[in-house]
């Protein structure tokens, strides 16, 4: 098997992005990856992760899932794949646990706005959902919706209430969960007040 043909079925093996050490376990060494790269067959898209300079097998939802695991779909980017916005966000809302290394969220390739969140409201509402046939953690309706009242100053008017009036309106809503995670994430006031005025007419 020509050089090639063994980096472009290491990266395919690896969902688009493969590791510097996928490639030294295919006998690829540090000297030939950086020269793929510099020959602009290869690009870095972070220390040590690669893929093909033409971009194929690799989609911004395979990269977000293999660079940052920790990144849960969040805001803006949960709200469009619910249906509550019919705005396609130009970057990717992503929340992060504060403690991550800021290197990590290092990436040209792929727009992301990040949301630091602390360690004891991470995993709140986080949950998983088919995004273009690559399976990402995002926050569930619920979670989302209290994100939207607890980062309300960083919304535009129009996408805060589209969302509101799109969630009373759903079916698969869960008002006893939406009541529980506002407790946690203390926007339950806001949270119940506006609501209430949204389901009761």
């Amino acid at each position: 098997m020509d050089m090639i043909q063994k980096v472009n079925d290491t990266v395919i093996a690896s969902g688009g992005i493969a590791k510097t050490s996928d490639f030294v376990a295919q006998g690829i060494d540090a000297k030939r990856i950086a020269k793929l790269c510099k020959d602009g067959y290869l690009i870095r898209v972070r220390q040590g992760y690669y893929q093909l300079a033409d971009g194929s097998f690799s989609t911004e939802e395979q990269q977000l899932k293999t660079l940052i695991p920790e990144g849960v779909v969040c805001m803006e980017s949960a709200l469009f794949h619910y249906g509550y916005s019919d705005f396609t966000p130009r970057k990717w809302s992503i929340a992060v646990p504060r403690t991550i290394s800021r290197r990590k969220l290092e990436i040209d390739s792929v727009p992301i706005q990040v949301y630091f969140v602390q360690k004891s409201l991470y995993g709140i509402g986080k949950t998983e959902e088919d995004f273009s046939g690559v399976i990402l953690p995002v926050y569930d309706r619920e979670r989302t919706i209290c994100d939207c009242f607890k980062f309300r100053s960083r919304m535009d008017s129009e996408t805060f209430n589209k969302a509101l009036n799109a969630y009373a309106n759903d079916e698969k809503k869960n008002l006893g969960r939406l009541s529980d995670y506002a407790k946690e994430l203390r926007v339950y006031n806001k949270v119940m007040e506006l609501m209430g005025v949204l389901l009761n007419g």
